[in-house]
């Protein structure tokens, strides 16, 4: 017996996606003031990921790291991602101070692309990982730092523990 594909259409076309919170595949990234002020909310720590437009790591990063289900996921669940542009002239405020994105990322002496910057929910640095990171390897980053391990285990006992 052929079964008939409507009732799947229609399924398909009324309802094309389905999405639970902190589970949809992709980071829910903000912008600078309003992430420092969900942070600061919710006690969860900030990523910030630092790039520039004609960075091709940056872009190879977006693809392959933060576009990871599992990537994006960890993320939504236990930091504020926030893009910053290193080149751009936007102004933003931060622990009361104007900058723009540019000179904010140089206040953290970024000087490659991409850079991700760590802070504590109330703004305070935590560290800044340099490079490009593959999706696998930086999970491990992310659990490392969300997880309060930094302040017990340096990251290499850390990392090797987790292959």
């Amino acid at each position: 017996m052929k079964r008939s594909l409507l009732p799947f259409l229609l399924v398909v076309m009324l309802f094309p996606t389905t999405s639970f919170p902190n589970d949809k595949g992709k980071v829910d990234w903000m912008k600078f003031n309003e992430g420092v002020a969900e942070a600061k909310k919710t006690g969860k720590k900030v990523m910030i990921d630092v790039y520039t437009d004609w960075c091709g790591w940056c872009k190879k990063m977006d693809k392959d790291t933060y576009d990871d289900p599992t990537v994006a996921n960890y993320l939504n669940k236990n930091y504020v991602a926030i893009k910053l542009n290193a080149e751009s002239p936007t102004t933003i405020l931060y622990r009361g101070k104007s900058y723009t994105e540019r000179e904010l990322a140089a206040s953290f002496n970024v000087t490659g692309y991409p850079s991700v910057i760590f802070l504590q929910h109330d703004g305070e640095p935590i560290t800044v990982y340099p490079g490009y990171a593959n999706a696998k390897d930086f999970q491990v980053v992310l659990s490392y730092l969300a997880d309060d391990h930094y302040k017990t285990t340096s990251f290499q006992g850390y990392a090797g523990a987790k292959k």
